[in-house]
């Protein structure tokens, strides 16, 4: 057992193979075996019954390196029982346990070799064999799951629901499947577990069980399990568990396998711990242990906030039981502390930020059979220098809720960065992040289950402060945040929720998960569980477990086993199998790979990219990929791979190309084409590949290319191929159309028809009109005659008849309608084959006429009459169409339309006045127009006559009554022009002939003009309610009210009526109710109490009522306030982090305070607390610091108390070095390390690098050990020096680095490059090889500096340096010098180089003897090329120099020297030497007919790289034989680049540094025969020589990225990226090329810039990352101290050395936001504060802060004198207008009088004082000449200020005069005047009688315009109309014109009333205020006691009082001329 704390400690031993349990025969010999293995080795002891078993002559103890043995000789029964092998190390200690069983031999049996030993050859009777290999499966937790299946070969296996065994279908092909899986189990410990399945398959599957991914008899005894089957070929296998153990828990896993596949089903097992079988007690374990000499626990320290893991290993047979505890109490899993099982077996504890609670003794305790065991470790937990004042606490929340996690930082301006666990938490809606001084606060709204977790809080120096956050829902324990899992493994995910039994859904990455047999969702109790066995790649995802509203998430990861992919073939070749095939052979790969593997081959024709796949095959050897293969022709190169199921192995590619020509195919086939005469004809062929053709026709070839007017057009695309022929005739039908070539013979014939018949006329489509009954023509003209023809009518085919005629003349067609009719219109269409002509027909008849009647007819008609319009049409049957004002009239009850032959009616059977309009009869384009009009009897008001006027008081009830002349009548009621609405207050009724509106208690608003309106008539009410004005009773004078601080203070004033609105005001302003203002009211008496007053409440009180107030003035003093303690100053002196508290006593409660520091008031932050108890005031300082010393004062007003404050801090010094300034000097490369000791230990200190504080990297680390701190670089580069200082609090120390490169040394050559001699031409390189890679050179011929040029090159391949001279010349000679760097001390190597001229040789022909066969006559020529030009050559026959006469011609062309012998003759042929100065050729010529000329071998296609040379080669016969060279097409001749040569019949062509132009066709021509072969040359490949390299820089600087290639490309030929993308637009990144160097140059880096760039080529890659440190933040210009007076504005303006940087501005410690008075603006480096309208309470410390910078400044704002800052304006009003006085002070809190003419102003009703802010006004209403005068506002010793008021007086004139008005009695007159000035009253009167609204007469004025209205006129209302307004006035007459006086309605004719009674007669005369007179026989009526005469407006009554038989009579009533009469009958009563 081994414990491991941050780490692996290995060495503990560990079991390779544990002991197997033996049965053997009593008698016979048994041997246990095992092998582990341990650093260092363990010691090994045999343990039986707990007895330590030593060496004798029956036990024999063996050990053979990792192998151990326990031989027991002769076993017998006494010898059964458990053997422990136990190994023990100083790392730990391990062991394992076996059985070891002895039976009884029986008499007549054999005896039976022992089990487990060599010989043993039988397996157990209750074990079933393993076979294998098959798949692990493994899981990560023991979760409770059920059973599933799983298949290999999902394709073969079908999988049914348990239980359903019966609906099973047959296994296809005999594959293994489980009918019925194991069910997973929970189960107590101890008992046993049966796991069952049924699996069936052909042949019958082989069975084995696996736990957790690993073979059960690995991990378990024989004795611990059972495997069993059922009946033979039930398919049942039974795993028996004995004796359930904790650790047997797990996911078990059942394979099934035969030859078709292999099938799992899986199951959980879960154990719950028994009560009574408790693992030890870890403190008692710990005495055995130490009782047995373990060693004492070890120690592990851990920084706080960091993780500590504890790894404890453990093995033994049976698996042990491992219990972790802490300080003895056993530990469980929970937020912080993991306890789990990883991959390698090991059990692992780990504590996740550390916190000093987390120290203690951590133990591993395990058990089993065989013993116990345990392994202990301290933890310590190492806090920080610095910690947070206040940690964070753990809480709570609900689900959906909030919580909040606040902790303390030691001072302001700390910067503290948020975690959930390793995730950096931002500001958002979701996390709230805020700071208050020193508090910092986290706020997580909307709680979710995934938000349960760990918090952290980290400020500088990652110091932590950690809490948890318990989300309280129905989801109880989450998923883990992240889920690692191995390809293969099972994945299991768990949750708990609160209720049991509940439904919830899992999903990944949104989508459900459904069951599947891979995906198994189970739930028990109160947990619910997912598994997903044998994960793959695409079960990675986002799994969220959902429950209602709550879900809980873990992010799935799918780690893939890595697996070594095969290695590539070798032995690849190319060979050309055929004339049109490439042949390929390999051999298997090396080693060969342990799985099945197969070969993938793949092709890419030459000169491009893609590579496409030509075959796969298992088997190595050869292939031959023919050219029917490809699909295009060209130059196909191949390259072969090798694939297994781990993987790919590299390409290799085979040598060289190989040409390949696809043979074409019919893809497309051709097809016959049919066309009509006169028809274009398009055959169509599409063939595999692109290959030339020829067509046919009727077997004449065809030529492509030809002109057009050959009839045909031949056309190839690619692989398409088309022939159109033109214009086709009906002769040309059957024409065979034939396409060959190469491999394709196709044919197709071609019909013709002939064409359709066509309609020449008409074209278009034809309109005719036509007249009832004329004749109509319809004709169609057809391009041929005798078509057929068909007619259609409205799409009907037409039959002929009488009425329409058919007829066909020639090409003509026609359709006849003899005597057309309406009937006949519509369209017809004559159809011919598939053309057709349209005509659209229409016959119209002749316009219908209206007779009657001619002209517009007036109907009038009463209400309810009938009304009847008639129409007279000139003929019968027309539609006609009815119509009123517009609208299309429809028949109903009240609306008939009837038709009397040509007569057309409309009846209103009873028409009503809404049915009269304009009526029109419209008859085709005839209109007869009717205008009716229906009339009604006017409806009157009877009563009121005249205008009403009412006066009521408030809450009277109030009736308007109007009585109408008809019942029924609509009545309107109006209040000032609005209709009125019925409501609780306002009540409508209506009775009769009378309306009323009722007002049920009337208020003062209810007042107004009433009006009840009919449709003809109106009635007036004028209505207005009084209230009694209110009147303050008490008091009438101003009172005086003085009191003490906190005393009741009560205002009182008495109304003279209760219940009338009072308002109180304080100051001039109107106050509000509070707790410490109450106003009461109690019937008339009203209250203003101030419970406890206080000074501030002090001033004026004025209680309003109406428009009378009352005046209160109330003065609230204090006592003074004295300081009682401390009477004296005091001292205090504290140490630094001390607590310090200032305490002073006042002499009453409640009293303010301020304190002081330093002259300063302070400002309470969570450094400085200040606190209020009763006369008690403190001043604390929690943490105090040597800045916080000082003067404190603490100010009560009257009285102060100081207080000195000394705070002390021991200082932190640098104790070594001594010095303050070092100055070192280090080599580089190298490791630099500076040291500093510092007092005390714990001291912080920082350092800096010119300037800039240093962070810890890999290349500059950081240290601290007790009191000494270092930097370390570990590999110092030149561009680390500089100064380095190391700081504390109050020392520093500073390092001067200076980093010396070493010499730079020529490593070789070794020795002085002896003197170089070359030729001229050859190349020359010098080289040389440096001592470091980055030293610079210098390249010097003869003293001069050496340049590059196109022949000369200066190389750097890392340490090496080359001088390269492609052709030498003469010039080149001399001394090169290399020397390392520029210093003049620089070593140097020199190159002594001479050139010589070379010898001249001859280069071709290369054989010394070389025949020549030339024919006769024909010219002979022999050349040589030399090695140079210049050179001289002499030419022999036979040994006989030959000069250039005659016949022979000596030539000389550059190197090449020819002699031409012109008609060669039989005598020409023999030896012929040409001889150089140093060489010489001989030719053997022969002058004779030449052999026919062969090819014995032919040219072969060669693909090169770019600069490379290519040689083609051919053979000829015979050997000499001209042979011509061609390069696409082109001859080719000697030249510096091409090199032609022979050798013997073998002819070579070579093309030096070749470039890409030179790609084509190379060909060798002879007579009669010639050989082609394709040139391709490769782009050469563009590599790196010098590759980017990390680079680490400053926001704001310039930056250079270079690399160097490995030669010169075009430009744009390598490509800059950054994080894998393009560049972006950005005029910052520029890229430049210089030669082999490019360059990429980033200006003014930003941050944003950093990350991966690349530079890429076609054929190399190189990158580096960019590190961008952000720029440091500085202030350049720094706040300033501002003094404002009040009302002001104050700016404050900050300049940093950074744009972009947001930061916070506060005022007093209170953030600032933007506002009126308070802009923020920020513009690039300057920020600045503008805060406007300041107050004296404004004073304080203004401060911008941003996360690593503070910068403050003092606001100061003083109090503004008291003045009028703006004065009174003379003011000039005219009479009856407003006037308004304004000043304004410079202060809202001031008292001010008001006086004129030296009288002071108070206020009243027309005079208002008001006080806004700082202005006050004076307003004065309805201005009079009184008013004028001086005015004067005057405020305490200010200078007053005075105005002058002037008014008026108003001038009106008449601008329009009235006009005069002459009307009929009865109707209306309307009077208008227009004044000069608006708003003023008028006054109206007719005949001197003043005229008032109401009645008949309305008066209206709007500004200056004057109106009067006279409704109902009557004949005395003659007279003069005059207006007044002012002084102006106009005047006009009224004349009235009498109507006649009429009986409107009668007395009846006889009445008939008993004798003693009254008898009365009615009439109504047309008009008010008519004479009748009343007659008896003729004679008038005189009134009396008998006859009483009435008249009420136009109604007239005739009273006869007692009636006697003697007045019998005609009674006769006169009005003017009319009369009525009435006979009297009187019956005796």
């Amino acid at each position: 057992m081994a414990m491991e704390g941050m780490g692996v400690l290995g060495g503990a031993p560990r079991f390779l193979r544990f002991p197997r349990p033996v049965r053997v025969v009593s008698g016979t010999d048994a041997i246990l075996r095992c092998c582990l293995t341990g650093s260092p080795p363990p010691t090994v002891l045999w343990e039986k019954d707990g007895q330590a078993l030593e060496a004798s002559s029956r036990l024999r103890l063996q050990t053979e390196g990792a192998e151990h043995s326990l031989l027991v000789r002769g076993a017998g029964a006494p010898d059964a029982g458990v053997y422990v092998c136990r190994a023990q190390n100083s790392s730990g200690e391990a062991y394992a346990a076996a059985a070891l069983t002895i039976q009884e031999q029986p008499p007549d049996a054999a005896p039976i070799p022992a089990e487990g030993s060599s010989n043993s050859a039988e397996e157990s009777p209750s074990s079933v064999p393993l076979r294998g290999p098959l798949p692990l499966a493994r899981t990560l937790s023991p979760l409770h799951t059920a059973s599933t299946c799983l298949s290999s070969e999902p394709a073969q296996t079908h999988t049914l629901p348990q239980g359903i065994p019966g609906l099973l279908p047959e296994p296809l092909g005999g594959s293994p499947m489980f009918l019925e899986g194991p069910q997973s189990q929970w189960v107590q410990q101890g008992e046993e577990v049966v796991l069952t399945c049924r699996v069936r398959g052909q042949p019958e599957p082989a069975v084995h069980w696996e736990k957790d991914g690993r073979l059960l008899e690995d991990i378990w005894e024989s004795s611990h399990f059972c495997l069993a089957e059922g009946p033979v070929g039930a398919g049942v296998h039974e795993l028996r568990i004995r004796g359930i153990r904790l650790p047997d828990a797990g996911v078990y896993v059942c394979h099934a396998s035969n030859t078709h596949g292999h099938v799992v089903a899986a199951a959980l097992l879960q154990i719950q711990p028994s009560p009574d079988a408790p693992l030890g007690s870890p403190r008692q374990a710990q005495r055995d242990s130490a009782g047995q000499g373990s060693p004492a626990p070890k120690s592990f320290w851990v920084s706080e906030g960091k993780h500590a893991k504890f790894r404890c290993y453990v093995t033994g047979k049976p698996e042990p039981e491992t219990e972790w505890h802490w300080e003895g109490h056993p530990l469980s899993p929970g937020r912080r502390r993991l306890l789990y099982r990883d991959r390698d077996g090991g059990f692992v504890l780990k504590v996740l930020y550390c916190q000093p609670a987390d120290c203690g003794l951590y133990v591993c305790a395990a058990r089993n059979t065989a013993g116990h065991t345990l392994s202990a470790v301290q933890l310590h937990v190492r806090e920080p220098r610095v910690r947070f004042a206040v940690p964070l606490e753990d809480v709570e929340g609900e689900e959906h809720g909030d919580a909040v996690l606040e902790c303390q930082v030691p001072s302001r301006g700390i910067t503290t960065t948020w975690y959930r666990e390793d995730q950096r938490l931002l500001p958002s809606p979701k996390y709230e992040m805020g700071e208050a001084g020193v508090i910092r606060r986290l706020i997580i709204h909307d709680l979710e289950a995934d938000d349960d977790g760990i918090y952290l809080c980290e400020m500088r120096g990652r110091v932590r402060t950690v809490a948890t956050v318990a989300v309280r829902g129905p989801i109880r324990r989450r998923l883990p945040r992240k889920l690692d899992v191995l390809e293969g493994e099972n994945a299991v995910l768990s949750v708990e929720v609160g209720e049991a039994e509940v439904l919830g859904h899992w999903t990944r990455d949104g989508q459900e998960l459904p069951a599947s047999p891979r995906i198994l969702q189970t739930s028990s109790n109160h947990t619910h569980t997912l598994v997903l066995v044998g994960v793959t790649r695409q079960d990675a995802g986002v799994v969220t477990f959902s429950l209602g509203p709550s879900h809980t998430s873990s992010r799935l990861r799918v780690k893939c086993v890595k697996q070594v992919p095969p290695g590539p073939p070798v032995a690849v070749e190319l060979g050309t199998g055929g004339s049109n095939a490439a042949l390929l052979s390999w051999k298997p790969p090396v080693p060969t790979p342990d799985t099945a593997y197969s070969y993938r081959l793949e092709r890419q024709e030459v000169g491009t990219d893609a590579w496409a796949q030509c075959l796969t095959t298992e088997a190595a050897g050869a292939v031959e990929v023919p050219g029917d293969s490809v699909p295009t022709e060209g130059d196909y190169r191949f390259r072969l791979s090798v694939v297994s199921e781990h993987g790919q192995s590299p390409y290799i590619l085979f040598p060289g190309s190989v040409h390949l020509v696809p043979t074409a195919r019919v893809q497309r086939a051709l097809q016959d084409v049919c066309v009509r005469e006169g028809d274009d004809a398009t055959f169509f062929l599409e063939l595999s590949t692109a290959v030339q053709g020829t067509w046919f026709l009727n077997g004449t070839e065809l030529k492509a290319g030809g002109p057009e007017s050959q009839g045909y057009l031949v056309q190839q695309q690619g692989t398409q191929h088309n022939l159109l022929l033109r214009a086709t005739r009906l002769q040309d039908s059957g024409t065979l159309v034939t396409f060959l070539c190469p491999g394709v013979h196709v044919s197709a014939t071609l019909h013709v028809q002939e064409p359709p018949v066509r309609i020449v006329l008409p074209q278009e489509k034809v309109s005719i009109e036509a007249m009832s009954p004329e004749r109509l023509v319809l004709t169609c003209e057809l391009s041929r005659a005798g078509a057929p023809v068909h007619w259609y009518k409205d799409g009907l085919e037409i039959e002929e008849s009488k009425a329409l005629i058919l007829e066909n003349e020639g090409l003509q067609c026609r359709l006849v309608i003899p005597a057309a009719q309406p009937q006949h219109g519509g369209e017809f269409v004559c159809q011919a084959g598939e053309d057709s002509a349209f005509f659209m027909v229409t016959i119209k008849e002749p316009p219908v006429r209206i007779i009657f009647p001619q002209e517009e007819v007036s109907v009038a008609a009463e209400s309810s009459e009938r009304v009847v319009l008639r129409c007279e049409l000139s003929r019968a049957g027309v539609p006609v169409l009815w119509s009123r004002d517009g609208m299309v009239v429809k028949e109903s009850d009240s609306l008939v339309l009837e038709r009397e032959g040509p007569c057309c009616l409309l009846t209103l059977p009873s028409a009503q006045p809404q049915d009269g309009g304009r009526f029109v009869c419209e008859a085709g384009d005839n209109l007869a127009v009717f205008n009716v009009t229906i009339t009604e009897p006017p409806v009157r008001i009877v009563q009121p006559q005249d205008e009403v006027f009412l006066t009521a008081m408030t809450s009277e009830r109030v009736v308007l009554m109007c009585q109408v002349s008809r019942p029924g009548a609509l009545v309107g009621w109006y209040k000032n022009g609005m209709e009125v609405k019925e409501s609780k207050d306002l009540v409508l009724e209506s009775e009769g002939l009378q309306h009323r509106l009722v007002l049920p208690a009337v208020r003062p608003q209810d007042g107004g003009e009433f009006v009840c309106s009919t449709r003809d008539d109106s009635a007036f009410f004028t209505v207005t309610v009084t209230d009694p004005p209110v009147r303050i009773i008490s008091p009438q004078d101003t009172v005086s009210v003085a009191a003490l601080s906190s005393e009741p203070v009560v205002l009182m004033c008495e109304l003279s009526r209760a219940g009338a609105p009072v308002r109180w005001y304080k100051d001039g302003l109107e106050v509000e109710e509070s707790k410490a203002l109450v106003l009461e009211s109690e019937g008339p008496h009203h209250r203003l109490v101030l419970p406890a007053a206080q000074p501030q409440d002090g001033g004026e009180f004025v209680c309003k009522a109406g428009e009378d107030s009352a005046f209160f003035k109330v003065t609230i003093t204090e006592p003074p306030v004295r300081i009682l303690f401390p009477q004296d100053e005091v001292s205090l002196a504290a140490v630094s982090s001390e607590r310090v508290i200032l305490m002073c006593e006042l002499s009453r409660a409640g009293a303010p305070v301020r304190w002081y520091k330093d002259g300063l008031e302070v400002e309470e932050s969570e450094a400085l607390v200040l606190e209020s108890e009763g006369p008690h005031h403190r001043l604390v300082l929690p943490a105090a610091q040597p800045q916080d010393g000082g003067e404190f004062v603490c100010d009560a007003g009257d009285d102060s108390a100081f207080f000195l404050v000394t705070v002390t801090v021991p200082p932190e010094r640098i104790v070594r070095p001594s010095a303050r300034f070092l100055q070192l000097q280090f080599r580089s490369p190298g490791r630099v390390e500076l040291r500093c000791e510092v007092a005390p230990v714990g001291a912080r200190v920082c350092w800096y690098k010119d300037g800039l504080e240093v962070e810890a990297s890999e290349d500059l680390k950081l240290g601290a050990e007790g009191p000494v701190r270092t930097l370390t670089l570990p590999h110092a580069r030149p561009e680390d020096a500089g100064e380095y200082v190391c700081e504390t609090r109050d020392e520093a120390v500073s390092f001067d680095v200076r980093l010396a490169e070493s010499p730079v040394q020529f490593l070789l050559p070794e020795v002085a490059p002896s003197p170089l001699s070359v030729s001229r031409g050859e190349q020359l390189v010098l080289s040389c090889e440096l001592s470091r890679a980055s030293a610079p050179v210098f390249w010097n011929l003869n003293g001069s500096r050496v340049l590059e040029d196109g022949n000369l090159e200066l190389r750097s391949e890392g340490p090496r340096r080359l001088l390269l001279i492609r052709a030498a010349h003469p010039s080149h000679s001399g001394n090169y010098t290399c020397q390392a760097g520029s210093d003049p001390g620089a070593p140097t190597l020199t190159f002594p180089v001479q050139v010589t001229e070379p010898p001249v040789r001859v280069l071709t022909p290369e054989a010394s003897r070389t025949g020549v066969r030339c024919a006769p006559g024909r010219d002979l020529e022999l050349a040589v090329c030399l090695s140079g030009p210049g050179g001289a050559v002499r030419w022999y026959k036979d040994g006989e120099r030959l000069a250039s006469r005659g016949r022979v011609r000596l030539e000389e062309a550059g190197a090449r020297r020819v002699l031409r012998v012109r008609g060669a003759r039989s005598g020409d042929a023999g030896e012929y030497l040409c001889d150089a100065p140093q060489d010489s050729r001989i030719f053997l010529v022969n002058v004779e007919e030449p052999p026919q000329v062969k090819l014995v071998s032919e040219l072969t296609p060669l693909t090169i790289q770019e600069g490379d040379d290519a040689t083609f080669r051919c053979e000829v016969s015979p050997p000499d034989a001209e042979i011509t060279w061609l390069l696409n097409g082109t001859s080719v001749t000697p030249s510096s680049r091409v090199e032609i040569s022979q050798n013997g019949p073998n002819h070579t062509l070579t093309l030096q540094g070749c470039r890409m132009s030179d790609s084509g066709m190379v060909t060798a021509r002879t007579t009669g025969a010639e050989t082609t072969a394709r040139l391709h040359v490769r782009e050469a490949e563009l590599l790196f020589l010098r590759r980017l390299q990390d680079v680490r820089t400053e926001e704001g600087q310039d930056l250079c990225m270079e690399v160097e290639t490995s030669r010169v490309g075009v430009k744009g030929i390598v490509s800059w990226f950054r994080g894998g993308k393009p560049l972006p637009e950005d005029d910052r990144f520029s890229v430049v090329q210089d030669g082999r160097v490019h360059r990429l140059i980033i200006r003014k880096v930003t941050v944003s810039d950093q990350g991966i760039y690349s530079c890429k080529s076609h054929h190399d890659r190189t990158q580096a990352r960019l590190l961008v440190r952000p720029e440091q933040l500085k202030v350049r210009h720094r706040l300033e101290d501002v003094v404002v007076t009040e009302g002001g504005s104050a700016t404050f303006q900050l300049e940093l050395s950074q744009s972009g940087v947001v930061g916070e501005w506060a005022r007093g410690g209170v953030r600032l936001e933007p506002g009126r008075n308070c802009q923020i603006s920020a513009q690039g480096h300057n920020h600045s504060l503008v805060l406007s309208g300041l107050g004296l309470a404004d004073t304080g410390t203004v401060s911008f802060t941003t996360d690593t910078l503070r910068c403050a400044a003092r606001l100061e704002v003083k109090e503004i004198p008291l003045a009028i800052v703006r004065g009174l304006q003379d003011l000039e009003v005219m009479e009856g207008d407003s006037a308004t006085f304004e000043c304004e002070l410079s202060r809202t809190q001031a008292d001010l009088t008001w006086d004129k003419d030296g009288q002071e102003l108070s206020p009243s009703p027309r005079l208002r004082i008001q006080a806004l802010g700082s202005r006050r006004l004076l307003q004065l209403r309805h201005c009079s000449p009184a008013d004028a005068g001086t005015y004067r506002c005057s405020v305490g010793n200010a200078q007053a200020t005075t105005a002058r008021l002037t008014v008026l007086k108003r001038e009106v004139s008449v601008l329009l005069e009235l006009k005069p008005v002459r009307a009929r009695e009865g109707d209306g007159a309307t009077f208008k005047c227009t004044v000069s000035e608006p708003d003023i009253p008028g006054c109206w009167q007719l005949g001197g009688r003043i005229l008032r609204p109401g009645g008949r007469v309305r008066i209206r004025q709007e500004g200056n315009m004057h109106s009067l209205m006279l409704n109902e006129l009557q004949a005395e209302d003659s007279g003069e109309i005059q207006f007044q307004a002012g002084q102006a006035k106009s005047s006009t007459q009224l004349e009235v014109e009498a109507l006649p006086l009429q009986i409107c309605r009668k007395p009846p004719r006889e009445k008939t009333v008993l004798a003693g009674r009254r008898a009365a007669l009615e009439v109504t005369v047309s008009r008010a205020g008519g004479h009748v007179r009343w007659l008896l026989g003729g004679v008038d009526l005189p009134p009396g006691p008998k006859y009483e005469f009435r008249s009420h407006g136009v109604t007239h009554s005739l009273i006869i009082h007692n009636v006697q038989p003697t007045d019998e009579g005609t009674y006769c009533c006169q009005a003017g001329e009319d009369s009525a009469s009435t006979n009297l009958l009187v019956e005796s009563s």
